[in-house]
């Protein structure tokens, strides 16, 4: 089968070069030429662990390409994804659909055989209502359906993912785009993949609820890491004691900075925006959002505490350890340390920084910070060394070497990372997150 992938970002890359993966024949389409140039010379656009040895096996095999045409790219097509981003909208927070339907209207303009358009994009409910229409007005001379197809990929781990889904869910009431969807999906049926059909409405509300239920645990699990700080409990063991309940489940519920990435904080405003619209207010998801922004400043004052308050951190120097806002990716969108070099370089902190992929694209958010080439040389001469991101590479740092490069032995770590007694048995003032 023929899928063309309309978007070449991370959701459409991955998918396209998984689909392709799969034995499909795929083309991926994106309006920026110098992508292309750069994905047709095996460069990828983002960092994304296995994804570059993925696309060029599919390349070599004849699977997967790259264009800028889309009318060439979609010709023969049996499934066309939309991939494209959908953004808060500046001002107000609405998704920013303007590149789906832009997308729509092209397809439209340019389809040349019957095919599925599929929304791959996360989107509000209602759009694949608009897609439709939009499509209809074009007057396609063939027949056409539209799906609801979400992502749910995480990045650093979107390939395993993709190939071995909790499950796909696939919205559309139309048998024929039902019947094309399995055979998309139809090489997962080996690995028993659960496929759930439903309304296409219900397919574009399940990656919103999906996203914000799993922002409500982080939300929820921070918050309880404050308040074991007050009462003397510790964070770790409560997450662990609550998540061992089938009912919980343990994952999501690591206490630290603050969530950030490409998709809970402009999909939780997204949800809160529709909810608004439809006169259905969501209170915990708009207390989630409130709460998590407020979060990542505080961390800046967390760490400026454990220098001995505003007046005694004036001049110093700290050394924060990852920036982007998870490990495995270089995505620096809404990541903690954003927030955390701001708070820092209002108080007169001096800040250095080393992330193992993520110093490119945070160089220009963060002009104050002085971006190392290793951890120890961010750490050399500060006088406290911050673990913002969760990287393998800070997991077993060498702390007699650490201790001797820096003026003073002070350990925040936001990820709790490392045990508190072991720290202060090495001679460091260590702060982490609820470990009361």
């Amino acid at each position: 089968m023929k899928i063309a992938m309309v978007g070449s970002g991370y959701v459409g890359l991955v998918s396209g070069a998984c689909f392709a993966d799969f034995g499909h024949e795929v083309v991926c389409i994106d309006k920026d030429p110098s992508k292309i140039e750069r994905l047709n010379a095996g460069v990828m656009p983002i960092y994304e662990p296995g994804l570059a040895e993925l696309v060029a096996g599919n390349v070599k095999a004849g699977r997967l390409s790259f264009t800028t045409d889309l009318a060439e790219g979609i010709a023969g097509a049996s499934a066309i994804f939309i991939a494209v981003g959908t953004p808060s909208r500046r001002g107000d927070g609405h998704a920013d659909l303007s590149f789906v339907y832009a997308v729509a209207e092209e397809v439209g303009a340019s389809l040349s055989n019957d095919a599925v358009i599929v929304t791959k994009s996360t989107v509000p409910v209602g759009t694949g209502d608009e897609v439709e229409r939009i499509l209809t007005a074009a007057a396609p001379k063939h027949r056409f359906a539209v799906a609801s197809n979400p992502e749910f990929l995480r990045e650093g781990a979107a390939i395993s993912d993709f190939k071995r889904p909790d499950r796909i869910v696939i919205g559309t009431d139309d048998e024929w785009a039902r019947g094309v969807m399995n055979e998309v999906y139809r090489p997962l049926f080996l690995n028993k993949a659960p496929i759930l059909m439903t309304s296409r409405r219900s397919s574009e509300l399940i990656k919103y609820a999906a996203n914000a239920f799993l922002a409500v645990k982080i939300t929820f699990i921070n918050e309880m890491a404050d308040l074991c700080e007050k009462v003397g409990a510790d964070v770790q063991d409560v997450s662990r004691g609550i998540g061992m309940d089938g009912r919980i489940g343990s994952k999501f519920l690591h206490a630290g900075p603050g969530y950030g990435g490409s998709c809970f904080p402009k999909d939780t405003l997204a949800l809160l925006k529709t909810a608004e619209d439809y006169e259905a207010p969501t209170r915990i998801v708009e207390a989630v959002v409130k709460v998590n922004e407020a979060r990542k400043r505080a961390m800046g004052r967390k760490v400026i505490d454990a220098l001995g308050g505003m007046e005694a951190a004036r001049g110093k120097k700290v050394a924060l350890l990852g920036l982007t806002f998870k490990p495995n990716t270089d995505d620096m969108r809404d990541s903690p340390s954003i927030a955390i070099a701001m708070a820092l370089a209002d108080a007169g902190v001096q800040v250095s920084a080393y992330d193992p992929e993520g110093m490119e694209l945070a160089a220009p958010m963060m002009p104050d910070v002085t971006m190392c080439n290793s951890a120890y040389a961010a750490i050399e001469g500060a006088d406290a060394t911050v673990i913002v991101t969760e990287w393998d590479a800070f997991r077993a740092l060498d702390f007699e070497r650490v201790k001797a490069l820096m003026n003073a032995p002070v350990l925040v770590d936001l990820r709790n990372v490392y045990e508190p007694a072991e720290m202060r048995a090495k001679g460091f003032a260590y702060t982490g997150v609820g470990r009361g």
